[in-house]
């Protein structure tokens, strides 16, 4: 049976929870119980924001290796350990790979695939210690197949799945879980951007590019909202899930089901 040591205040940090998935999973975390760090870049409007929430707010860089080890430091000093790591944190850039920029793709591969490894890492011994620890990776639909244009978002979340998969093996013994939430497209601040400039280069309304373009594979034809994701973070984080790891959870309206 899974130790019940941490059950009642368990601590969390999430990346990227300032705004959208990480926003409501850091919500739903905190509704279920547990005590809260919020990760994003240090801006007021994101550290207000996490204050007005009753969150702590830990300003730091993922590109940045040192801030990696402070985040989890930070953290522990100021909410007493922790139970549950959400690496939520990314952004996005299109271009053909003969345009992509070299720069933006040594960015998102630290962001999006070295800070999880980094934060899973240095949070490995509070988590063994945990009794009940949590690694949720958020890949994304695109960490299973692949769409043009989107070259390092998409080697990145492919990449996020394999350190799931190998973490969980290693963390077996020591009695903490790692698993991945592979969403479709989520209605978000960075999804509407894209709807909206879809909706410029190709001639469409914002209706016709949710349907035509971004859901055309899928066979619910409706966006995801944060909420979603947030509810199944939930789960998995929750000591029903103890027996639930390297799992690759595909929340896809049906988009891989074909």
């Amino acid at each position: 049976m899974p130790s019940q040591e941490h059950q009642e205040a368990r601590v969390a940090l999430v990346t990227g929870g300032s705004s959208g998935i990480g926003l409501a999973i850091a919500q739903r975390l905190q509704a279920d119980g547990l005590k809260v760090a919020v990760l994003d870049l240090d801006r007021p409007q994101a550290r207000e924001g996490a204050e007005q929430n009753g969150f702590t707010f830990i300003g730091a860089d993922l590109s940045r290796r040192e801030d990696c080890r402070r985040a989890v430091e930070e953290t522990v000093a100021a909410l007493g350990g922790l139970d549950v790591l959400v690496n939520n944190a990314g952004f996005q850039h299109i271009d053909p790979i003969a345009d992509f920029p070299e720069d933006t793709w040594d960015s998102m591969l630290r962001v999006m695939l070295t800070a999880p490894f980094l934060l899973t890492k240095y949070a490995w011994g509070y988590l063994t210690r945990s009794g009940q620890g949590r690694v949720v990776n958020i890949a994304s639909i695109h960490g299973q197949v692949a769409s043009p244009f989107k070259s390092a978002y998409i080697s990145a979340k492919h990449g996020l799945i394999g350190l799931t998969r190998t973490a969980a093996l290693e963390a077996g013994e020591q009695r903490f879980t790692v698993n991945a939430i592979c969403p479709g497209y989520v209605r978000t601040p960075l999804v509407e951007g894209q709807i909206a400039d879809q909706a410029r280069t190709r001639g469409l309304s914002p209706a016709e590019v949710e349907q035509r373009v971004m859901l055309e594979p899928a066979a619910i034809k409706r966006l995801l909202e944060p909420e979603d994701v947030a509810a199944l973070a939930s789960y998995v984080v929750s000591p029903a899930a103890w027996g639930m790891t390297g799992a690759v959870l595909d929340l896809d309206l049906g988009w891989t089901a074909r």
